[in-house]
């Protein structure tokens, strides 16, 4: 199964090899599938919590020629991202989490981090929705910037943010290198995502101010 834009775009930033990658909310593990036959990780683990997907990826690997995936191993887990219990804090971990709302993505980063206060943590994370917040949530966790990419796929736009418990570049609200605002694309995303805050700014109860200033700062100076 060729992967999507989204998903080559995260298979692409990883660059450097690691003991274990956790595959989150893998839906058909296509993506941990792509990283296990390039030794990306001594194991790939496939996590979900739903139990025909994870059925469904064991006897997709079981099936695999035994010199598949050489010098690499692999597990499926069916259970919730939030209560994963990583291995040992020395080894060298990516946990990725694509494809769900912000809300759920935040939910698990913040159980992972509290779970193992040891651990030296990456993230590699594509909410659907709700960049700012999980940004900020990063930010108050003590996460420091890797790298991101904004990319468009389908129509649809997305953030891939990397980050590392062991990293000084900070971590920006509204994005710091993705942007490339010389590209149209760039320039269309943050139009929408002002006017989308410009939208909740009118609504009562909203409290926008602070993030459209954010994203109206990153507007080229007339």
């Amino acid at each position: 199964m060729k992967l999507s834009q989204r998903l080559q775009h995260i298979d692409q930033m990883i660059t450097t090899p690691y003991d274990h990658i956790w595959d989150c909310c893998c839906d058909h593990g296509y993506l941990g599938t792509a990283l296990l036959k390039r030794g990306a990780a001594k194991t790939v683990h496939f996590v979900d919590v739903v139990e025909s997907l994870t059925d469904a990826i064991q006897t997709q690997l079981e099936s695999q020629s035994n010199d598949a995936f050489v010098g690499c191993s692999w597990q499926v887990h069916c259970e919730d991202v939030s209560r994963l219990t990583l291995s040992d804090p020395d080894s060298k971990q990516l946990v990725i989490i694509a494809g769900v709302g912000g809300d759920l993505t935040m939910d698990m980063v913040r159980a992972i981090t509290e779970a193992h206060p040891d651990h030296a943590l990456e993230f590699i994370l594509c909410p659907v929705r709700q960049n700012y917040q999980l940004r900020c949530l990063l930010i108050e966790l003590g996460y420091g910037l890797v790298d991101e990419v904004l990319l468009e796929d389908k129509q649809k736009f997305y953030e891939v943010i990397h980050v590392s418990n062991h990293s000084d570049q900070p971590v920006a609200a509204a994005g710091s290198l993705m942007w490339d605002l010389s590209r149209e694309s760039d320039r269309e995303y943050l139009e929408r995502t002002i006017a989308h805050y410009t939208r909740m700014e009118k609504n009562a109860g909203q409290q926008a101010d602070r993030i459209l200033a954010d994203y109206r700062g990153l507007l080229p100076s007339v």
